[in-house]
């Protein structure tokens, strides 16, 4: 059944999907969706490196996601800068520094453009079988920490009082979306992967009743948006990664309208303090 092209990548980006749109949530609730485009953008610093050192690319993309965040840490307990001028300074220094890495070798032939927007349909088993062991992997971390991590998004002084531990559940969750960011690199690419990860979580927000809800629906509008994406992109032979992201707008878009879920007031980015974490 795997030998289709079509089939790969289809299987490929829903179990990308199923595990994008319960971290999405986070990225949501925390309001880190400029964090995911630093992520995001360093990718392309660590596939320059990755190049130059030799080394696997989803390593080197992972490792250098892992220490924009340790950067990131780091100067924001010194107090120089706020956290979003911060982040605008790693995102762009560290795109603009794999840019400048990549231009000048020479020797390397290096597809900027399957980087930058990903190459779902070139995905093969060997990739398949990455995307859902580093899927579940991110999945049972996301899992293990969903008690401290929601509990530090409603409010951090209770869950640091309660001995939860806020600080070291942020690192991990940044190293959950450096790895993600390492899986979704060759699917969608760099700049599409934040897209990914948030318009499937704000529209599950639409409906959703409670955090573990939004999560499971978060899942499934991205697989329904791998589907959608991918059938136009045969359709009407557009690119796959961006169709992939146009498919996901299209079903925000249809979350807009007026329903029996969404009526009353707008649902808040974080979850409510009368959930119990």
């Amino acid at each position: 059944m795997l030998d289709d092209f079509f089939i790969r990548a289809l299987v490929a980006g829903i179990g990308l999907a199923l595990v994008t749109g319960p971290l999405g949530c986070f990225v949501v609730w925390r309001r880190m969706a400029y964090f995911g485009d630093t992520m995001a953008h360093s990718a392309l610093l660590g596939v320059a490196l990755s190049l130059v050192m030799e080394i696997n690319l989803m390593v080197g993309v992972f490792l250098v996601a892992a220490l924009a965040s340790l950067a990131l840490i780091f100067l924001e307990r010194r107090r120089a800068l706020s956290t979003d001028a911060l982040l605008g300074i790693l995102s762009h220094s560290t795109l603009a520094l794999g840019l400048v890495m990549v231009a000048f070798m020479t020797w390397v032939r290096v597809d900027l453009m399957g980087f930058l927007f990903g190459d779902i349909l070139a995905v093969s088993k060997a990739d398949i079988a990455v995307i859902y062991a580093g899927g579940a992997a991110v999945t049972a971390l996301l899992i293990w920490l969903w008690r401290p991590l929601l509990a530090a998004t409603i409010n951090p002084d209770i869950a640091q009082a309660e001995g939860l531990k806020p600080e070291r559940s942020r690192f991990v969750f940044m190293l959950l979306m450096a790895a993600v960011i390492a899986i979704a690199m060759k699917l969608v690419g760099i700049l599409l992967i934040t897209a990914l990860l948030i318009i499937p979580a704000a529209t599950a927000r639409r409906f959703a009743s409670g955090p573990e809800v939004m999560a499971v629906l978060a899942a499934l509008i991205g697989a329904f948006s791998v589907v959608g994406g991918l059938t136009a992109s045969l359709q009407f032979d557009t690119p796959s990664g961006p169709s992939i992201v146009v498919a996901a707008l299209v079903l925000f878009l249809l979350s807009l309208t007026p329903s029996p879920v969404a009526k009353g007031e707008a649902p808040s980015d974080t979850p409510s303090t009368e959930t119990k974490p």
